[in-house]
């Protein structure tokens, strides 16, 4: 069997490539890119009826002050020097900010847009393969895969994950530049080169292993290894290099990507998103990582928007995942004839390395979002080698072509389907829910989707799903608390709050815990405990507001209006908030002091965006506190007749 490695074999481009019926290749390139955008957007069109969702929608767009002004020079400016979502990635930030300001809060448009960047991202890959090897139908094949495969429907409709599709525009633009700069060397093409990986690494960091592929391009299709690349029947006459050389040519590439590296780590390390854990524990989620890619590369069924991580003991089954990675790569190498495996394979490992989990960022132990640059070396290793199995065996077209278009067709029918379940945030969290177990993740996420939907008993099942199976940080603990507290389970939330307590030792944390749980208690009429909770939050943190205004409310319960309108001025001393100063003026009032009731209230007008929603707040803090309206006429000017 001949083999198809040499350059002059692979690249160059047969007859029958050359011309289709009355189609010169520059039309039937042309037709072929329409036909791909075309494809694209009929599978991905139901994204537009797609609404935002929790999954940090919220975020990155809906609740992101900095985005929702626009672009201005304020957000530039914030763009360029912010860590939010614990991330470096300006161009990304700008061009949220640009989609509001044409779209506003319309999902439809912020979606759209991650379409357009998808599909533009298909047609160059697309071209770069055709230019690089000279074989256009496997090179459409490669482009119809990773526009219909249904792991990307998490890149494409999830409207978060802009850097994705944006950052792989800036990764494919660079590989063009790359091409045009191996033809005719000079300084011009290479700067060029490095502006477009600098904007990429600008738009997700992800794509700092572009140096890497860059060494395995050379490798295969450009051939910058082999003196036989210099063969005239090539596409692309190229000067030989060594290894060394070629390595150095990318130094300056390699600089930008270091830079980005201890970037990312710096934000994702005080965004608190890198997670401690044993280093065997890494390896061996790892590596059932990248068998589980392989898994869902070729059959994408049961994907969700998170993977949870292995538990803390490593079931001794995940031992043969480096078993079967190590087959797999001795394998290809036995096979190194075949040069477009060794460049697939080894893209897909190499551009995992920074999110497979060896430093372990976020609580999924994978994500499909992740396989948007990787999937594609395996898609060019099983194509090619598919095309040149029909060459040598001279395989009759329609056998290849008639189960290509069927495959493409129901990857493309998976991927629609999956594309509705990110609809809304309880569609996401509920398919998640059945292709995962033991999802804490997911519970919680579910939970604060039916909150928002107003669907309280099913959101507290899935609070408390979420707590059966993950230990919570103390916040997260007060923060389910207040929502069960708030809705009517008030003994629930006392547990929650006396849990948050139990695993929190520092004070300003435990006096929050204590405030909060000492208006709790007075919520129930439990007033001893309320009020040794109170004393002992303001013990732990005399700083802390809450505190005293739990203990201003419990005096005021008791009928002591003149401790009440003290505590609830010192809590005023430590932080002045609308609602706080209306609970004063009204000690003031019925302390007998309508002139300094009515200094609080202007005090309270004076800070508050919306004194009328902060007087309601301020009589529900009092009924919940079991304290009886005011019923004298002038009460109602200073929080809202009751």
């Amino acid at each position: 069997m001949a083999s198809s490695a040499t350059a002059p074999e692979l690249a160059r481009i047969p007859p029958k490539e050359a011309s289709t019926l009355f189609l010169t290749r520059e039309k039937r390139t042309t037709v072929l890119c329409l036909g791909l955008v075309l494809m694209t957007l009929a599978f991905y069109n139901p994204v537009v009826h797609n609404k935002f969702t929790n999954m940090d929608d919220d975020t990155y767009i809906t609740e992101n002050v900095h985005v929702k002004a626009g672009l201005c020079w304020d957000t530039v400016k914030w763009a360029f020097t912010s860590f939010d979502a614990a991330n470096w990635h300006p161009l990304t930030w700008l061009s949220h900010a640009l989609d509001f300001q044409l779209f506003k809060l319309s999902p439809a448009g912020h979606h759209y847009v991650n379409l357009l960047f998808h599909a533009g991202n298909v047609v160059l890959l697309f071209l770069l393969l055709e230019e690089a090897t000279g074989w256009t139908w496997p090179s459409c094949m490669v482009a119809a895969l990773f526009a219909v495969h249904p792991v990307n429907v998490e890149s494409v409709a999830w409207a978060s994950e802009r850097k994705n599709v944006l950052s792989m525009l800036f990764f494919l633009l660079a590989l063009h530049a790359y091409q045009r700069y191996v033809r005719d060397i000079n300084l011009k093409r290479y700067l060029l080169v490095a502006f477009l990986f600098a904007l990429g690494l600008m738009a997700k960091s992800e794509i700092i292993t572009l140096p890497f592929v860059l060494l395995l391009w050379d490798y295969w299709p450009l051939n910058r290894m082999f003196p036989e690349a210099s063969d005239p029947g090539s596409p692309q006459i190229v000067q030989p290099r060594s290894f060394s050389y070629l390595f150095l040519e990318k130094t300056p590439l390699l600089l930008l990507a270091a830079g980005s590296a201890v970037i990312t780590l710096i934000a994702q390390s005080e965004g608190h998103a890198v997670r401690q854990g044993s280093i065997w524990v890494r390896l061996a989620s790892s590596g059932v990582a990248y068998v589980r890619y392989i898994g869902k590369a070729f059959w994408p069924s049961r994907l969700s928007a998170m993977y949870p991580y292995l538990p803390r003991f490593v079931p001794l089954w995940v031992l043969g995942a480096p078993a079967v990675l190590i087959a797999i790569t001795a394998l290809v190498l036995k096979w190194h004839h075949r040069r477009y495996l060794v460049m697939g394979w080894f893209w897909f490992l190499g551009t995992l390395v920074p999110v497979i989990g060896l430093v372990q960022v976020g609580v999924q132990a994978m994500a499909d979002r992740y396989a948007y640059l990787p999937f594609i070396g395996l898609f060019i290793a099983v194509v090619w080698f598919v095309a040149e199995f029909a060459r040598e065996w001279r395989v009759t077209p329609s056998l290849v072509t008639i189960p290509a278009v069927l495959m493409l067709v129901t990857l493309g029918m998976v991927t629609r389907k999956q594309i509705t379940y990110w609809h809304d945030s309880v569609s996401l969290w509920n398919h998640a829910l059945d292709v995962t177990q033991d999802n804490y993740f997911v519970h919680n996420a579910l939970g604060y989707a039916l909150a928002q939907r107003g669907q309280v008993e099913a959101a507290i099942a899935n609070f408390d799903a979420a707590e059966r199976l993950h230990i919570y940080a103390p916040l997260d603990l007060m923060a389910v608390a207040a929502y069960k507290r708030d809705h009517g389970h008030v003994r629930e939330a006392i547990a929650e709050y006396i849990r948050a307590l139990s695993q929190c030792s520092e004070p300003k944390m435990r006096s929050l815990a204590l405030s909060r749980l000492a208006s709790t208690f007075l919520q129930v009429g439990d007033v001893a405990q309320a009020k040794a909770a109170a004393q002992e939050g303001i013990v732990q943190n005399p700083n802390n507001g809450s505190a005293w205004v739990a203990s201003g409310l419990i005096a005021e319960r008791e009928g002591n209006f003149e401790r009440a309108a003290q505590q609830f001025a010192r809590a005023m001393k430590a932080e002045q908030t609308d609602i706080g100063y209306l609970l004063l003026a009204d000690a003031y009032h019925r302390a007998g002091q309508p002139e300094a009731a009515q200094q609080a209230t202007i005090e309270a007008e004076h800070i508050s965006p919306d004194i009328k929603k902060a007087r309601l707040e301020a009589s529900e803090v009092l009924a919940n506190a079991g304290i009886k309206a005011d019923a004298s006429a002038d009460a109602g000017n200073l929080i809202e007749n009751r």
